[in-house]
């Protein structure tokens, strides 16, 4: 009898780290490569193209970081890889809400991911963004607007393109140059034009 008290005991707790093992699935991480094109043009459709150009030098810009890569900066003064990583997410959140045309509430603290979920994280909402992006009719509709305890203020769409998605473009090639300056520079086989890596 208390062999098959055991017995079931050991089933059930098999049982429960099976189905809490299948719940924890990793994210899937977007943009190892850059999606194919389109075969018509639109607006939203450029912009979804802007946004998963971004994705793809980001993926590989912070592919391969080492926890000791991510303290590297290059002056006392200048941010550390991580800072760089958590300023691009805030980024990526801005780009994303845009999309979804929602207000960047300033008025409520929001938790920010972890180190290691930072990278993820941010490239889930870029490419959550450019599929929204991807089928919108009309860009003027989404806004950048931000929430504070004065009321709102908002900023045309074009702001979107020259702010939060050309600067976070601008980051992910800070962060290619400090790996780089770190000794551990990004995959050589990578391809911007194509949007692939080599064999």
């Amino acid at each position: 009898m208390e062999s098959l008290k055991t017995n079931i005991g050991l089933l059930t707790l098999l049982m429960v780290v099976t189905v809490n093992a299948q719940e924890m699935k990793p994210k899937e991480v977007p943009y190892a490569s850059i999606p194919e094109a389109p075969t018509t043009y639109s607006a939203g459709g450029v912009v979804s193209r802007m946004i998963d150009g971004l994705g793809f030098r980001y993926y590989w810009a912070t592919e391969g970081l080492t926890e000791g890569n991510m303290d590297y900066r290059p002056s006392e003064k200048g941010r550390n890889i991580a800072e760089t990583m958590e300023h691009v997410y805030g980024l990526s959140v801005l780009i994303l809400n845009s999309a979804q045309k929602v207000p960047n509430d300033r008025t409520v603290e929001k938790e920010k991911p972890s180190r290691h979920e930072l990278r993820v994280q941010t490239l889930i909402n870029l490419k959550t963004a450019s599929n929204l992006f991807k089928t919108s009719e009309d860009l003027s509709a989404h806004k950048i607007v931000y929430k504070n305890k004065k009321g709102l203020t908002e900023f045309p769409f074009w702001y979107q393109i020259n702010g939060p998605i050309e600067d976070a473009v601008w980051h992910a090639g800070q962060i290619v140059m400090m790996r780089r300056s770190d000794g551990n520079p990004f995959n050589a086989k990578v391809n911007m034009f194509t949007g692939q890596v080599r064999e």
